[in-house]
């Protein structure tokens, strides 16, 4: 053995060939900063070995290294301006070191190589890749770039366009399309790979293989002419403003960060890979999306902890088809939990049915399914007018409409059919899943599930415990929805629940506005254009359905009169009232036409502003400011006393709830997030401003208390330890 630490290892294969092997003590490989550091002495190792040849890069875990460790990301962020650079520059001087042994190289990549991992496997001659492996950049996901000279190489080394399309995407290809790229040079099936690198690093030593003509365009600036250049660069720039825009600037920043190395050495260009990491990884928006990512780790590994031993049914039902309840089955049968589709109108099996079809012809004509698999999952979803077959589902969901006595009476009635181990659960959005309990014999049999539309597309399920709810219910459904290939979140029963709980405030924010003279249009225009928000509350009241969000306004009005009884008609009543309700029918805030594809495109409609005439008093304008901070306080607000009644568990489960059901913006990271980025003192601040408007703009107690010391709700990173002190040697 010639170097061993905790993450890696270095023993001669054979005479004059060595072979470094990644092998974290830990289940994964990854490029955290210890494993930097063992790097650094490893390489050192092979640097002093008068007799070697040829070097391998392996790995003996499932996959090769699946990146940095993103918990310490959020810490190193922390480091100041110089540390940060000069740890940067450490790390890249290991790899310029590995780049420019005196021996051909090469990485036979397993499963993942992303991130670090595959800018590792950049800096060696040569790649070779199992089957399975999936290589790539994602850092523009979490708001950086490459800073471990991935924006140097990857250009290099298979085109320009190619590596702009990986790198602003925040990408990873297969190992077939790798090669496609140029990315490996053979793939291998897996059992293969040590034997079919140490062949290839032969065939380099015995100059069959020319390692160094593989090496030197790395080294080198990209070969292209100004005008190549300028066209690329000119394309990507405008394809990535066009899907990142303004709020995400990692993507664009490497772009510029590729143009201006273009024409530098290896050297230089790192110099400014890593001036333009710097300011990435000290922006807020950096912060807000790893802490997404690592929310969402945190709440999938909470979910499977609560699932247990508890396992997805191998039947299930739903009650109500159309829309709703097509989406669901399509959900559960695609990924194979059979289900019988139940409803009392024909026409509504068939709207259910087509909008499996539908869903599966998309996912056909994208390549992602076959023909067989098309057939496989319609064929598992039974439609019927009766509940025959319905004692062999193990969890039915009722999606009945949003009308208490309507669901009480159809979920007792079903009760009468199954047995006593099954379970029930309510899609419904606002009803309190204890109140429907009160029709059933074994409530604590039932729960909430609530999905939201559309159903495939957006992640989060609402899973809500009632007061008689039991845990092995609750275990049973988030088994489900793990199944379904859904983030699960458990939330105790209150009206409206957690998202909806939380999204009336900020429609009641809205009306306020409107009743003080602000125009629909320029709130939309800045809750999209400025927060970020997916629709402004005017479009997303048209898409989620006037009558939809009426009725359930009514049902948050009693219950949580204080705060959210209304005063008089607003905005919402007068659009019922003409029943305006949006997209469904063609007119509310706005009006809505088909375009080419089919689908609704909203266009302004002046009676609207007549309409609103009624409840307003006469238009003023508002900054930007002020309508952020009316818009989001009482939002805010209700979140923070949902965590501190209990509604919601963590700082984490709130965020994620927030990101994947209703589309919170992803830069600023949930309302937590977004708490402390602004800081506990100067939210309240601003908050208390506005606080003669409604109770609604109250600042809860807890988080008074918090501001008193500018206190946050998600724990100070510390300062990761970097050691720099080596960074002579490279």
């Amino acid at each position: 053995m010639l170097y061993q630490s905790e993450t890696i290892s270095i023993q001669w294969l054979k005479k004059g060939i060595a072979e470094l092997v990644f092998n974290s003590s830990g289940p994964i490989n990854k490029l955290d900063t210890h494993t930097v550091a063992s790097l650094d002495e490893a390489v050192a190792v092979l640097e002093q070995q008068s007799d070697l040849q040829g070097v391998i890069l392996r790995s003996d875990k499932p996959a090769f290294i699946v990146g940095a460790d993103i918990k310490e990301f959020l810490s190193l962020f922390e480091a100041s301006k110089e540390t940060l650079s000069d740890w940067l520059g450490y790390a890249n001087s290991i790899f310029n070191r590995l780049e420019d042994l005196p021996v051909p190289t090469i990485s036979a990549i397993n499963g993942y190589a992303l991130g670090g991992g595959c800018e590792c496997v950049l800096a060696t001659d040569f790649r070779i890749a199992s089957p399975d492996a999936r290589i790539g950049l994602p850092e523009t996901k979490l708001g950086i770039m490459p800073g471990f000279g991935g924006s140097v190489r990857l250009p290099r080394l298979i085109g320009l366009d190619s590596a702009l399309e990986i790198i602003t995407a925040g990408k990873d290809v297969s190992g077939s399309q790798a090669l496609k790229l140029g990315l490996v040079d053979a793939i291998v099936e897996t059992e293969k790979l040590p034997q079919a690198a140490l062949h290839i690093i032969e065939q380099a030593i015995s100059g069959v293989l020319n390692w160094r003509q593989a090496r030197q365009p790395k080294l080198e600036p990209l070969k292209l002419s100004a005008l190549e250049q300028a066209m690329s660069f000119n394309v990507a720039k405008g394809m990535v403003y066009q899907v990142a825009g303004k709020h995400y600037p990692a993507p664009m920043s490497a772009v510029n960060t590729i143009e201006k190395a273009a024409n530098c050495t290896r050297n230089e260009a790192l110099k400014h890979e890593t001036a333009a990491f710097v300011p990435l990884a000290h922006s807020d928006v950096a912060r807000a999306l790893v802490s997404v990512f690592l929310n969402d780790q945190q709440v999938k590994s909470t979910s499977k902890k609560i699932a247990g031993s508890s396992t997805a049914p191998a039947h299930a039902a739903v009650l109500g088809a159309g829309i709703m309840g097509g989406g669901i089955a399509y959900q559960s049968a695609s990924k194979g939990v059979p289900v019988l589709m139940k409803d009392i109108n024909e026409k509504s099996l068939d709207l259910g049915i087509d909008e499996a079809r539908k869903l599966l012809n998309g996912q056909f004509e994208r390549g992602k399914i076959t023909a067989d698999n098309m057939a496989t999952t319609l064929a598992s979803i039974h439609p019927s007018l009766s509940y025959a077959g319905i004692d062999n589902s193990q969890v039915i969901v009722e999606a009945v409409v949003e009308n208490p006595k309507i669901k009480a009476a159809v979920l007792s009635e079903v009760e009468s059919l199954i047995t006593s181990e099954t379970i029930l659960a309510s899609n419904t959005s606002t009803i309190p899943i204890t109140e429907l309990a009160n029709s059933l014999r074994r409530p604590e049999n039932f729960c909430g599930m609530h999905f939201f539309n559309p159903v495939h597309r957006m992640p989060l399920v609402e899973i809500i415990r009632g007061e008689k709810t039991s845990d092995a219910t609750i275990a049973k459904v988030v088994a489900y929805a793990n199944k379904m290939g859904k983030t699960p979140i458990v939330v105790n029963d209150c009206p409206g629940f957690f998202v909806n709980r939380v999204l009336f405030p900020y429609f009641a924010g809205f009306n306020l506005l409107l009743q003080d003279g602000a125009d629909f249009r320029e709130i939309d225009k800045v809750m999209e254009k400025e927060f970020g928000w997916p629709m402004g509350p005017a479009y997303l009241l048209d898409v989620v359905g006037i009558d939809t969000a009426f009725h359930a306004e009514q049902v948050m009005a009693q219950g949580f009169p204080q705060r959210m009884q209304k005063v008089g008609k607003n905005a919402i009543d007068i659009m019922f009232e003409q029943q305006r309700f949006g997209q469904k029918n063609g007119k509310g805030f706005y009006q809505y036409e088909k375009d080419k594809k089919g689908k609704p495109k909203k266009i302004d409609d002046p009676k609207t502003d007549e309409l609103l005439s009624s409840i307003r008093q006469s238009k003023r304008s508002f900054t930007k400011d002020e309508i952020i901070a009316r818009m989001m306080a009482p939002m805010v607000n209700e979140v923070v006393r949902c965590l501190e009644e209990g509604i919601i568990h963590s700082p984490s489960d709130a965020d994620i709830a927030l990101v994947y059901g209703l589309g919170f913006p992803p830069f600023r990271g949930g309302v937590f997030c977004y708490l402390d980025t602004l800081g506990s003192q100067s939210y309240v601040k601003t908050a208390e401003s506005y606080s003669h408007l409604s109770p609604l703009y109250q600042v809860p107690n807890g988080l008074k208390e918090k501001a008193a010391t500018n206190a946050r709700y998600y724990p100070q990173p510390p300062v990761v330890a970097i050691d720099v002190k080596k960074v002579a040697r490279g």
